[in-house]
């Protein structure tokens, strides 16, 4: 097996994998995006702005790093590696008999090989991906978003609320915040809440008061 049949075996067999890895991708379960706990936020904000101040630097540096590692990892991108050795390989074959062996041939495989993977399957690649499904929400995603009250508030401030997740109103169980039970806010039915936590094991959340 000379070098073009094998790079366009070796091209065509990673890129297959690839796509009915990416298919399967598609097909499988969604991703769900995953916020921690609300308690105990202010002791990690605490601990980050010690820290902050002497890690500065160090991720000053780490962020101006990051163009060139990102060029060079698209650059050793397997999709990318397997669509030249399909388009050299291919280029290879079909050109060998009309501009046979040698520098020539190789020059012309790489340049069509870089051709393809550029003109062809990364097009290509680019209009499939537009199909992924996106990361479905969780309740957690919610927290600072305004809600409705579905239902009036009883006198412990707990009642029906309407989120809306993935364009879709979800309904769970919302208590109003203590501040707003002190002050006598009383909720009706159609009033503007606030998400202010979420306890997504027990699809419940905790509101303030917006207004009518």
């Amino acid at each position: 097996m000379d070098l073009y049949t094998f790079s366009l075996a070796l091209g065509g067999a990673g890129l297959g994998v690839m796509a009915i890895a990416g298919f399967g991708h598609l097909g499988g379960h969604h991703g769900h995006a995953h916020h921690g706990g609300t308690t105990g936020h202010g002791a990690h904000l605490g601990h980050g702005a010690h820290l902050g101040h002497q890690h500065h630097a160090s991720l000053g540096q780490a962020q101006g790093a990051k163009p060139l590692a990102s060029g060079v990892a698209a650059l050793v991108s397997p999709r990318i590696v397997f669509s030249f050795l399909v388009g050299f390989g291919a280029a290879g074959l079909l050109l060998r008999a009309l501009i046979g062996g040698g520098p020539r041939l190789l020059t012309a495989a790489v340049v069509l090989g870089i051709l393809f993977e550029r003109l062809v399957v990364a097009p290509l690649w680019r209009f499939v991906g537009r199909f992924e499904s996106r990361p479905a929400l969780t309740l957690e995603s919610c927290i600072t978003d305004e809600a409705r009250a579905v239902s009036s508030f009883d006198a412990r401030g707990h009642g029906l609320v309407a989120v809306e997740l993935d364009g879709q109103l979800v309904q769970v169980l919302g208590t109003l915040r203590h501040e707003d039970r002190d002050a006598g806010v009383r909720v009706r039915a159609g009033d503007r809440l606030r998400v202010e936590e979420v306890d997504g094991a027990r699809n419940r959340c905790t509101v303030s008061y917006l207004g009518a």
